[in-house]
Order: structure tokens, then sequence, then C-alpha cells
């Protein structure tokens, strides 16, 4: 990339992981004996870039490190997945963001705990809108709300589109909504952010309200639900020998942003993403599981499917009150 050119723009979260296996995860005041324990690489957008970049796109982090120990680590792991990190800041005395991941060995669940210095903030005036020219899309996750929303303006006024990983409520995340094309967010995200837990009324109001390309929610071992073009799609989840679930949602977004990019039809990509997020599962680590274009159409092709009745009968009911039979589209189960 030393042209400059670019497919994605990344602004957002990095953290260095201590991952945690114990056998049972233990009652509040418990023990449990440690099985084995690793430093790994993670974060939201660094993965999601990550994932990106082993699927071929040429792919830009803007972000900051600490200057420690745990900060050259998630520096050293960037560079050598062929990441452009020449936008990245290092805080000075500063220690990188931290999370101790406890990894349920029983069911591959994980519980994390994190930490990160205010320092870490990326501000608006440490960035410059040529770092976007000639990208074809822009990734964000509301951390650093007046940077991301910078970043989304200049975006707009390029034609870049957004794409946006929402999990955590930061104050004034709301200002980010109308400049997102596509957002799709944790499944505790939008209740939390709107006050409305029904997923099908929230989607429809945030690609309405926002003028959103797509707005969807990931569901865990359950797929994801998106609405898009005025209608509901629902993709089950893959059926895999679960290790750990850290970063699945992440790898889920770096794979969306690859057949966004091909132009794949949002039935495909949804799959696509959803297979490359159960394969991150198959082991420890946040990318730890990253798979291969290949792998990722192989589990599409042949696996089995996590089929979550409810969102199937509820997003047929929701299609039928507003689109024509023609245009639906939803997966059906064979």
């Amino acid at each position: 990339m030393s042209n400059g050119t670019v497919d994605v723009v990344g602004l957002g979260l990095n953290a260095t992981d201590t991952v945690i296996l114990v056998r049972d995860f233990p009652a509040l005041g418990g023990k449990e004996r440690v099985v084995s324990q690793s430093r790994q690489a993670g974060g939201q957008i660094a993965t999601a870039l990550v994932t990106c970049r082993r699927l071929g796109l040429r792919s830009r982090y803007i972000g900051k490190v600490g200057d420690d120990d745990a900060g050259q680590f998630q520096l050293k792991t960037l560079k050598e997945e062929g990441l452009d990190i020449q936008r990245v800041k290092i805080s000075k005395d500063t220690p990188n963001q931290l999370a101790y991941i406890v990894v349920d060995q029983a069911t591959g669940e994980r519980t994390v705990f994190w930490d990160r210095d205010p320092r870490l903030t990326m501000k608006p005036s440490e960035m410059t809108p040529d770092a976007l020219a000639g990208a074809r899309a822009l990734h964000l996750d509301g951390c650093d709300v007046d940077a991301c929303v910078m970043a989304a303006r200049w975006a707009r006024e390029m034609g870049i589109p957004v794409t946006a990983d929402l999990d955590t409520v930061y104050r004034e995340v709301e200002r980010l909504f109308p400049l997102i094309d596509y957002l799709i967010a944790s499944a505790n995200f939008l209740p939390s952010a709107t006050g409305e837990a029904d997923p099908f009324r929230v989607l429809e109001y945030m690609a309405k309200e926002y003028k959103m390309r797509m707005a969807g929610m990931t569901l865990g071992r359950d797929g994801a639900l998106v609405y898009s073009d005025s209608r509901f799609v629902y993709s089950p989840g893959f059926v895999v020998e679960t290790v750990d679930t850290t970063g699945a949602g992440d790898v889920f977004h770096g794979a969306f942003l690859y057949g966004l990019l091909r132009g794949w039809p949002v039935e495909r990509n949804l799959d696509f993403s959803n297979a490359m997020a159960g394969l991150n599962c198959t082991a420890l680590g946040a990318r730890g599981g990253i798979g291969t274009e290949a792998e990722g159409c192989a589990l599409v092709e042949k696996g089995a499917r996590h089929i979550h009745k409810d969102y199937v009968r509820a997003a047929q009911i929701a299609l039928r009150t507003s689109v024509p039979d023609g245009q639906r589209g939803i997966w059906k189960p064979q």
C-alpha cells in the first residue's frame, strides 16, 4: 500500500487480551483452576480489519496504542498482518487498552473484564481527511464519538459508504446514526439505545428514521437479522465446535465488509459473515480462527444451522405486513 491505495479504513478500538481458559466458570465467590493463559491481539475495529486483510482487502487502521509492551505487541501484530498503520498514534506513558477474557471451556462463552485509559481517545484534531482518500468503505465502532462523527462526515462528502459495529452505548453515540449507511449492532445495543426491545420494530425504525441502507443486529449463535430495501432478512448461525466466542462479531463485520465490496446480495453476505464468525469460534482468541474465503463458503454450503424458529416466523409475519410476496427474499429452512 505504498501508493496510498486502500479498500477499507477503520477507526476505533484495538485491545491486547489476556485469554484465561477455565473448565467451568465459577459462581460468585468461587474458585476455579486455570487451564491455560495466553496473550492475544483483539479489539473491535482492529480485528475486523485483520479479517478484511486476510480476505484480500487493503486495510488501514486509525487509532491509538499505548507505548507499553502491550501496545507494542498490538502494533506488531497489525504490521505483520499487512495493515497500513501509518495513521496510528502512540500515546506516551500510557498503557494500551487491555482485556482479561475468561473463557468457559465447557461452552466456549467468554466473560470480558476491560479497561481503557482516557489518553487513548482519538481526537478529531489528530485526523486529516486524506486518510480516507480513495477508500471504498469506512468502518467505525462509535467509541471515540467526536472522531467517528468527523470521519463519517468526511466519508459522506467523498461518497464513501460507512459501516458501523455498535456494541456499547457511548455518550452521544446517537450523533453518529444519521451518518451510517450499514449498521449491524450487537443484540443488546439497539434496545438499550432506543428503549425499543422488539428487534423488528427497532430495525425498521433505525433504517427509516436515519435513512440507512441497512439496519441489523447480530444474534450470537442464532445468526443475524437485518432490515434492508424495505424487507427483513434473517440468516441463521452455523453449528461449530465452539472453543471461544471472543471476536466473533468483529470477524462477522470484517467478512461483511468483504462481501459488501464484492457486491454480494444481502442473503449471501449474511450467510458468509455468519460462517466466518462461526469459524473464528473454533479457536482461542479474537483472531484465532479467522478462516479463508473458501472455508467460509464451504461452511455456508454444507454446514448445519442454528435455526431460531421465532425469528423465522416473526420475519415472515413482518414481511407479509410490509412487503409484497415477490420481494421477500427471506431465508427459508429446507
